[in-house]
C-alpha cells in the first residue's frame, strides 16, 4: 500500500505538467497558424501594390498568355481595391481572361456578373458580346451540325443562349461597334438550330416515330420560319402524314412546300414517277 502511494506521489508532477501542456496546447496551434499565414504573406510579391502596378502586372501577363497569372492579379486587385475605375477594368476584363484561360463557366458568371453592376456602363455592350461569344463558341460555332457527331446527340443550349445574348445586344444596342458581328452569328446560329431541329426529325422518321417526327418539323417551321432547313421540315411533314394515313394533313402540308419552294428538290420530277415524291424514305 505504502509503495503504491509512492508511485502515484511519484507521478503527479508528470500529470499537472501534462494536463497544463493539453490546456495550452489549442493556444499554441493557434499561435502557430497566424505566425504561419504571416510568413505566408512576406512571400506575397504583390503585398503593397497598388491598384495600377496590378493591373499593369496583370496586363503583362496576358500579353505573354499567362491566362491563370493574369487572372489571379485582377482577382487581388479587385479584392484590395473594389472601388475606382481599376476595379471596373477588371472586373471586366476578367470575363476574356478565365475564356482565354480555359474557364468558360467562370467567364460567363464574371460577364453576368459585370452586366449586373454596371448595366449602364459605356462597355457593357462588350460583356453582352463575350457572352454571346463564349457560348457561341461552347459548341466550335454550333453550326457544326455539318460534323461528325450526331446531330441527335447535341445540346443545343449553348446555341440558344448566344441566340437569346446577341439578340438582346442587337437590341439594347443597335450602334454598337460588336451589333453588325453579333447579327451575322445570329443568323448563323438560326440555321444551326433549324438544322439541328430537322436532323432530330429525320432521325425520328427513320424509327417510324412519325408523330414525334412531326412535332419536332413543326418546332422547327414555328420557331425559325426564315431558315433554309424548313424546306425539309415540310417535306418531313408531309411524308409522316401520309405514313400516319393523313391525306387531308399530308395535303396541306404538301401545299405549303410547294407555294413557298416551287423549285423544292423534295418535289423533283426526277423523283420515280410511280412513287409519290413524299415516299422518299
Amino acid at each position: 500500500m505504502m509503495r503504491s502511494l509512492a508511485v502515484i506521489r511519484s507521478f503527479s508532477p508528470f500529470c499537472r505538467n501534462a494536463a497544463g501542456f493539453f490546456r495550452l496546447a489549442p493556444v499554441l496551434l493557434a499561435a502557430a497558424l497566424i505566425a504561419g499565414c504571416a510568413s505566408n504573406e512576406k512571400y506575397d510579391e504583390t503585398a503593397g501594390w497598388s491598384a495600377s502596378k496590378l493591373y499593369s502586372e496583370a496586363k503583362d501577363a496576358q500579353a505573354d498568355g499567362g491566362w491563370d497569372k493574369a487572372a489571379k492579379l485582377l482577382e487581388k486587385l479587385e479584392a484590395r481595391y473594389p472601388y475606382g475605375r481599376y476595379a471596373q477594368q477588371a472586373q471586366m476584363e476578367l470575363g476574356y481572361i478565365y475564356w482565354k484561360g480555359g474557364e468558360p463557366g467562370s467567364a460567363l458568371a464574371a460577364c453576368d456578373r459585370f452586366i449586373k453592376l454596371h448595366p449602364n456602363h459605356p462597355a457593357v455592350d462588350y460583356a453582352y458580346y463575350l457572352k454571346g461569344l463564349i457560348n457561341f463558341n461552347e459548341d466550335q460555332g454550333y453550326a457544326g451540325y455539318i460534323s461528325k457527331q450526331d446531330p441527335t446527340e447535341r445540346d443545343p443550349k449553348a446555341a440558344r443562349e448566344a441566340f437569346d445574348t446577341f439578340k438582346e445586344l442587337v437590341a439594347r444596342f443597335p450602334k454598337s461597334k460588336y451589333a453588325p458581328d453579333a447579327a451575322k452569328r445570329m443568323h448563323y446560329l438560326v440555321n444551326a438550330l433549324a438544322s439541328q431541329e430537322v436532323h432530330v426529325a429525320r432521325y425520328y422518321m427513320k424509327r417510324e416515330a412519325y408523330i414525334a417526327a412531326v412535332n419536332r418539323a413543326q418546332f422547327a417551321i414555328k420557331t425559325y420560319p426564315e431558315a433554309p432547313a424548313i424546306e425539309e421540315a415540310l417535306s418531313i411533314m408531309v411524308t409522316a402524314y401520309d405514313r400516319l394515313g393523313m391525306p387531308e394533313l399530308r395535303d396541306d402540308a404538301s401545299r405549303v412546300l410547294q407555294k413557298n419552294f416551287p423549285e423544292s428538290r423534295f418535289t423533283s420530277s426526277k423523283l420515280a414517277e410511280d412513287k409519290a415524291w413524299w415516299k422518299f424514305w
